[in-house]
């Protein structure tokens, strides 16, 4: 009857100033993250603690007489949920299209067989250095019929330099042999594309994913240039930019007793518990999406770590 061997333990003795670096070490990450989620951290507290609290900057460390007014009264906005839909699907649609013809441009401006592939490739980079303006751009919107029209929040973003050149970055670090090997079996350069670049260039794709949902989901602008007729293509962004500018104004109706005083000021909306209420609306769902995407970017450091 054989024992069973037991693992060894490791025994490794570590000196004094080794333990002092850990420590050190410890401390400098915890102050970094803590310089990193106090700002969101303090920006749900403020929006549940008492608003005239809030307003004078009492509420820094912990929440003061919670409660959840601010976010009741914001859904009380009209069309607020149509908006919400809107935001979302222009979030998607747009992303995907951005997401997809960076990948396809910026694989296509390494092939040596694209047909004047540096002057396409210049033409495209020139644009990250002009712009025509607001105006000139309302007025070509306006000529291909991009007003009052949801795919006016979509075309004219799709095509942006910067992703181009990282994903065309990205594409010159693959390895020419995959391409070269898939061409001698007969596949074409849609193929390929699909089949063999996008699967490679996921981290890269990720990371575009990412900042062109962060910037359709934060636009507000366009809606307010383009959907002059159409209000239900109202985009949430833009129905809480109003309610903002609209903050000093706004007042919200109770039925208070000279008894609730108190209750009536802690719950009364304020310029700044509603900048608070609203922003942390607007970055939840970002925050919410991030580590889905995480996971890509750790895939990636593990595709560069394989040589071969």
């Amino acid at each position: 009857m054989t024992a069973h061997a037991e693992p060894r333990k490791s025994h490794i003795q570590r000196s004094f100033s080794d333990k002092v670096i850990d420590v050190i070490t410890y401390i400098v990450y915890a102050f970094f993250a803590f310089v990193c989620v106090f700002p969101f951290y303090y920006l749900i507290i403020n929006s549940i603690s008492a608003n005239n609290l809030s307003e004078r900057g009492k509420v820094i460390f912990w929440p003061q007489e919670i409660h959840f007014t601010n976010y009741k009264n914001l859904s009380t906005i009209p069309g607020l949920t149509d908006a919400a839909v809107v935001s979302v699907l222009r979030t998607v649609v747009g992303t995907l299209f951005t997401v997809m013809i960076a990948a396809f441009l910026g694989y296509m401006f390494t092939r040596q067989t694209l047909w004047k592939r540096k002057f396409w490739y210049r033409f495209v980079a020139i644009t990250m250095y002009f712009n025509a303006g607001i105006i000139p751009w309302y007025l070509a919107m306006k000529t291909i019929g991009m007003t009052n029209n949801f795919w006016g929040y979509i075309f004219p973003t799709v095509v942006q330099p910067f992703y181009i050149i990282l994903c065309k970055t990205y594409c010159e670090g693959v390895p020419q042999a995959l391409q070269d090997a898939a061409e001698i079996d007969g596949a074409g350069t849609l193929r390929i594309f699909f089949r063999i670049m996008l699967p490679v260039i996921k981290p890269i794709l990720a990371t575009i994913a990412i900042f062109a949902a962060v910037n359709q989901w934060n636009a507000f602008q366009d809606t307010l240039l383009l959907m002059t007729k159409r209000r239900d293509l109202d985009t949430l962004q833009y129905k809480l930019y109003q309610y903002i500018t609209q903050a000093s104004s706004i007042k919200i109706s109770s039925s208070t007793t000279t008894t609730d005083i108190a209750g009536a000021l802690a719950t009364a909306a304020t310029a700044t518990s509603i900048r608070m209420t609203v922003t942390v609306v607007v970055v939840v769902p970002v925050m919410m999406i991030y580590p889905f995407f995480q996971r890509y970017f750790t895939k990636g450091i593990m595709i560069g770590a394989v040589k071969g």
